[in-house]
């Protein structure tokens, strides 16, 4: 992924006000962000525990969504599995992100989830970057570049029903 600027972020959101975008928070480190190993740039609202950001490119220009989930309860029994990088992660390593629909259908309410890791760190979990809680990831025959376009094609059909 090509590294963003706050500009360049504040401006991808499609699925909330100007207004809005121009208050959310930005993660600080942005400079210091491992952009060659991201797929997409994600971070969690450290005043709001219930909101979450992501933005990739698509089409050559970058798209953010704004997210939402319930946030768990960590369980030692419980394992969930990422939507996006297949990771698995013990209770809480996993929510239903919930993004408003771009356009009118968001603005009557309509919403699309996805199950993805809470930390929105599946690019470094399927590059052997992070190692997940407690988690494992599944031995796959499908190699590194695979993964990632899977990744890639998950995010993109997710990213088409809030465009949609």
């Amino acid at each position: 992924m090509r590294p963003l600027d706050e500009r360049g972020i504040r401006a991808s959101f499609v699925n909330c006000s100007k207004g809005e975008a121009k208050r959310l928070p930005l993660p600080r480190d942005l400079a210091g962000r491992p952009w060659d190993d991201l797929d997409f740039l994600g971070w969690r609202d450290p005043g709001a525990p219930d909101r979450a950001y992501l933005v990739t490119e698509r089409a050559e220009r970058p798209v953010g969504v704004a997210l939402r989930f319930r946030p768990g309860r960590a369980a030692l029994l419980q394992r969930s599995l990422c939507s996006l990088c297949l990771t698995t992660h013990p209770r809480g390593g996993v929510s239903l992100m919930t993004a408003r629909k771009a356009g009118p259908a968001g603005r009557e309410g309509n919403s699309v989830g996805l199950y993805m890791c809470t930390d929105l760190a599946c690019s470094l979990y399927i590059r052997g970057r992070k190692i997940p809680e407690n988690g494992t990831r599944f031995q796959e025959s499908l190699g590194p570049a695979e993964q990632i376009a899977r990744t890639l094609a998950h995010l993109e059909a997710f990213l088409g029903k809030v465009t949609a």
